[in-house]
């Protein structure tokens, strides 16, 4: 989706964005929860306590490319003018602020992400609901990271031979929410640990008024059963790989189909197929009765067009209609747009992380993600009061805004 940086309203909007919101995201208390919480807390007074640097790694992903003496100086420089720090305090080295994210470790920004990064669309967010289901995708990228050798030992390169990525690379599988594109879950690891797998670990975010959404790739008898165990609704596009025998049509054009699982023998999967089309209960361990949506995509694929096909846990038309089913997989790409606000604009495009061992990786990567969240859920305040889908509001024009005024004790206050 394009961008809304062109928006005048949306431009004027973000000229009055409060930072005291961006303070709110993450409060002190729950900063010092989590410090306790994860056993960051420092054994003796220190220079650069657990719960500055975890503002800190956080500044880092707001500010990336700047250097870290930078990062620190532009956090603390107006908390020095109003006499919060000691008058012969100098920003630390870079040497001393790397020994300081080393003794806090990953595990506070990853617990303080769990904790903070909720859906923020209230009920009268534009853009945000399908009916009365919360528009939701999944979907993973990867970034890269310095090449040392713990990390190309932790996380690993793509591909293999000369053909293998320059840098080793961090795969990132996340949750978000379509309307406002703030990331509420994620999980990362090896590129060598398969999409679908760290997907698993999204599913104690999911809850009942989600609808999620998410492309082929995601697509497993494995992975389709335990979403489905959390109570969320689900739309998600399978290839043509996947068999969709008919139970029975439906007035919309839709029709209900089984999925089955692996192994399952061709006279077992027969006989749960004529079960399902006499109305009978299919075993849920084999079988599962779905709604398939068809649709072609014209200018996409071939001269006929691009055709999708997407499976539903919405059984009844009424509840949710085929062109609704079409619409919300459609909405998926606004989770692409936010994947893109992470990596063109607050990393930079091409920019590579820069810590040099996997824990320091995955928390910087950790702060970047609480950066988009803070600023996302910042937005998403701002076209609520003028009652404007938050797709109106500039991102870039409002990281820049924030960017701008970072100096303000209202945005990160030790």
């Amino acid at each position: 989706m394009a961008e809304a940086q062109e928006s005048p309203v949306g431009g004027r909007l973000t000229d009055h964005i409060s930072l005291g919101v961006l303070a709110a995201a993450f409060s002190r208390d729950l900063i010092e929860e989590v410090v306790d919480a994860t056993g960051a807390r420092e054994k003796r007074s220190r220079l650069l306590p657990a719960h500055v640097m975890v503002r800190y790694v956080i500044g880092l992903g707001l500010l990336f490319g700047q250097a870290y003496e930078e990062v620190m100086r532009q956090m603390t420089g107006t908390l020095r003018h109003l006499g919060s720090w000691e008058r012969d305090w100098r920003v630390p080295s870079t040497s001393a602020i790397t020994q300081a994210r080393q003794r806090l470790g990953s595990a506070p920004l990853e617990e303080l992400f769990h904790r903070a990064a909720v859906p923020v669309a209230d009920l009268g967010t534009q853009g945000a609901w399908l009916r009365r289901r919360r528009l939701m995708a999944i979907d993973g990228t990867s970034f890269d990271v310095p090449d040392t050798e713990a990390n190309v030992a932790a996380f690993g390169r793509m591909g293999s031979g000369p053909k293998q990525s320059a840098f080793p690379k961090l795969r990132v599988v996340s949750l978000s929410e379509c309307g406002t594109h703030a990331v509420v879950a994620a999980a990362m690891g090896s590129c060598r640990t398969g999409e679908r797998e760290l997907a698993t670990e999204l599913i104690g975010h999911l809850d009942g008024d989600m609808l999620v959404t998410a492309d082929s790739g995601f697509y497993s008898w494995q992975l389709w059963d335990l979403y489905t165990g959390s109570g969320a609704a689900l739309c998600w596009r399978v290839g043509a790989a996947v068999a969709l025998p008919l139970v029975r049509r439906l007035p919309d054009g839709s029709y209900l189909a089984l999925i089955f699982a692996p192994d399952t023998p061709a006279k077992r999967k027969a006989a749960l197929l004529a079960a399902a089309r006499a109305g009978e209960q299919v075993d849920q361990d084999r079988a599962r009765v779905v709604r398939a949506v068809e649709y072609t995509v014209p200018g996409r694929g071939g001269p006929d067009g691009e055709l999708i096909c997407v499976i539903t846990t919405i059984l009844d038309p009424a509840e949710l209609s085929a062109p609704e089913v079409a619409f919300a997989y459609h909405q998926r790409w606004e989770h692409e747009s936010g994947l893109d606000e992470i990596k063109t604009h607050l990393r930079g495009g091409g920019g590579i992380l820069r810590s040099r061992s996997p824990d320091l990786v995955e928390q910087e990567m950790w702060g970047i993600l609480l950066a988009h969240y803070a600023i996302r859920e910042l937005m998403c305040r701002a076209a609520d009061e003028a009652e404007l889908d938050p797709d109106r509001v500039s991102f870039i024009r409002t990281v820049r805004v924030v960017r701008r005024q970072i100096d303000d004790p209202a945005a990160f206050s030790p």
